[in-house]
């Protein structure tokens, strides 16, 4: 499979002029440059479990201009969309273009807070946590009886109860070991009402050192090696995800903001319960929103001298073990996400030079230890700049299947 990343976009951004306006064109854009599969966030939660009316959902931004610099976050308000109608479109869209659809949930992570109200989000905080795994498995296997009700049930490739497991909803510290057992339960009610449809859950980078903690009953290894390196040391260096540590405005200012820029307390979201409903703290949206694209990428260049060989062995790596563990369950392997890490809209570390060279070699090594799906990487996609390089797209979508 080589899968384009199109998580909950295709359902927040689908007004006049937006990148899924027309489903028919995206799919015939994606198999245009190589891709035979797209992943997202089905909402499976909010269509087949909350029981809220979705006959009519409204989706924008965080409010005003607030991440609308921000990668995934730069949604405008847009037409009301008809939820199990439009998931619909996908599938027949789909089949016509000979694409399947990985299914999956970023319910616990993000997905609430593009809604125009809290809702969404009031309803999936209150089921019990140790309960959402199974809660997400029967909204799962009702989305699949209602896609296979109307013949299209062939488009789905596998299901994932929930994207990265140990950064979301589901998660209250007990860490990847310990989330095994209720990831198990969900997994097994799945499959006791669709044991034909492979099911399973996937997680942030690879977490070596716990792999004994992932289910014993997941049918696919799905990984994202996001390797950060050289990008992590400026997310260290900057606190943009460690609120506990002050932020150093004036160094931001000097090294990575636009001329203007606001100070951090200036630039705040309107809706307070949007910033619940999502994973990304609020110093690392404004600095995305704020960052000069050249300072951002400058400042990564400067030092990629010296984290460029640890990148390389810490993703080498990486890939090797989640193939060997694969193989050890007999299962297959799939790299849904990856490879440097979250940047911002418009800066192009990731496209460029150094970020395509990473993209490759990371394609490469999937290929050659057998994986059966990989993204070019997490920015090619419809909604972000990288899917105007075809070029690149094609190339490596085309190295992934040699030898198949």
């Amino acid at each position: 499979m080589t899968i384009s990343l199109w998580d909950f976009t295709w359902y927040t951004r689908t007004g006049p002029g937006e990148p899924f306006a027309d489903l028919g064109v995206a799919f015939r854009e994606a198999v245009d440059r190589g891709y035979d599969t797209v992943r997202i966030c089905a909402m499976p939660y909010l269509l087949f479990g909350s029981g809220l009316d979705t006959s009519s959902l409204r989706f924008a931004g965080l409010g005003g201009e607030f991440a609308q610099r921000t990668r995934w976050y730069d949604v405008p308000p847009g037409p009301a969309v008809d939820g199990r109608a439009w998931l619909l479109e996908l599938f027949r869209q789909a089949a016509a273009h000979g694409c399947r659809i990985i299914v999956s949930s970023w319910e616990y992570q993000q997905s609430p807070s593009f809604s125009v109200d809290d809702a969404w989000h009031r309803a999936l905080r209150a089921v019990p946590r140790g309960e959402r795994p199974v809660v997400l498995a029967d909204a799962h296997a009702d989305l699949v009886d209602f896609v296979r009700a109307e013949g299209l049930g062939d488009v789905i490739a596998y299901v994932e109860l929930h994207n990265e497991v140990q950064y979301s909803g589901l998660h209250a510290g007990e860490g990847v070991v310990g989330l095994r057992e209720s990831l198990e339960r969900g997994i097994d009610r799945f499959k006791a009402r669709h044991a034909d449809v492979p099911v399973t859950v996937n997680y942030a980078r690879v977490p070596v050192g716990e792999m004994r903690g992932l289910p014993r009953n997941m049918d696919v290894a799905v990984f994202h090696p996001y390797v950060y390196g050289v990008l992590g040391q400026l997310y260290d260096e900057f606190a943009l995800r460690d609120t506990a540590r002050p932020f150093p405005q004036e160094r931001a200012f000097a090294e990575l903001l636009r001329a203007g820029a606001p100070r951090l307390e200036d630039w705040r979201p309107p809706a307070s319960w949007k910033s619940e409903a999502t994973i990304v703290p609020h110093r690392e949206i404004y600095v995305h929103d704020w960052c000069d694209p050249d300072k951002w990428d400058r400042w990564l260049y400067d030092r990629y001298g010296e984290h460029r060989r640890a990148m390389r062995e810490t993703l080498d790596t990486w890939l090797a073990v989640a193939a060997d563990f694969a193989a050890g369950r007999g299962i297959p392997l799939v790299f849904g996400e990856g490879w440097v890490g979250y940047t911002p809209l418009h800066a192009s570390f990731e496209e460029g030079p150094v970020g395509a060279e990473i993209c490759a070699h990371a394609v490469r090594t999937a290929r050659d230890l057998g994986a059966w799906g990989t993204v070019v990487c997490s920015n090619a996609a419809p909604h972000h700049p990288m899917w105007g390089d075809v070029v690149l797209q094609r190339r490596l979508n085309d190295e992934f299947r040699e030898n198949r």
